[in-house]
């Protein structure tokens, strides 16, 4: 399995095959070397129905039929939208497909989508962490969450191999609470997403890694990518 990350909340998974979009917000991410109007995910994985987390997820999806997981509301809004291949789940539910095992946790944030042109602000459901696994392996990615105790819990009952998690602060967590996050987690690795997008929030991500335990904290420059 090969996860990279691409800027802002932007992960991608390639495994047994399959090609996986986390979060594809592309079109407005200064830090994404991604082409929304060119890449081909097989699947899209989203956390929340924010506008920097679903991005370019319709375009992408009318144009080469990914499968879109998403929680109930969320996917349903996208079906709305003009997406037909859409598969619904909530908070808590896992699922078994044929490109791996997805389950939705917890994450401590908000979830709508702001229509601009009409002014309005859509309801999309909870919002949600991504437990991934394939090949034996799990790639965790937290989604926008505050830190909460119950990361212990998914912890203590996960074996988690990579684990993308927010420090921009301002709406997430910041570097501190991530990095208690990060040793509730026990997660093999730890990338910091979610920072120096937008200026309200910059941080040096090379720093909050320096302060993990030596080897668990990988710094991931969009495009760049780990073994798992």
């Amino acid at each position: 399995m090969k996860v990279s990350y691409h800027g802002h909340s932007v992960v991608q998974i390639e495994t047994n095959g399959y090609h996986i979009l986390i979060d594809p917000f592309i079109t407005g991410n200064g830090l994404t070397q991604l082409n929304a109007d060119t890449i081909a995910p097989d699947v899209i994985l989203l956390t929340h129905g924010h506008n920097d987390h679903v991005g370019d997820t319709v375009a992408i999806a009318k144009r080469t039929g990914a499968l879109v997981v998403a929680v109930f509301e969320l996917a349903t809004y996208l079906r709305f939208q003009g997406v037909e291949n859409v598969h619904e789940m909530s908070i808590g539910g896992a699922h078994q497909f044929d490109f791996g095992h997805v389950k939705f946790t917890q994450a401590f944030h908000g979830s709508s989508f702001i229509e601009e042109e009409s002014g309005k602000i859509v309801y999309t459901g909870m919002p949600g962490g991504i437990l991934f696994t394939a090949e034996e392996k799990t790639v965790y990615h937290a989604g926008d969450t505050a830190l909460f105790s119950d990361l212990k819990l998914i912890g203590d009952r996960e074996k988690i191999d990579v684990a993308f998690i927010p420090i921009g602060d301002n709406f997430t967590m910041g570097p501190g609470d991530a990095k208690i996050a990060a040793s509730w987690l026990q997660a093999k690795k730890v990338v910091p997403i979610h920072y120096n997008t937008f200026p309200v929030i910059h941080q040096d991500a090379a720093a909050f890694v320096d302060s993990l335990p030596k080897g668990q904290g990988v710094m991931l420059h969009s495009g760049e990518g780990l073994r798992v």
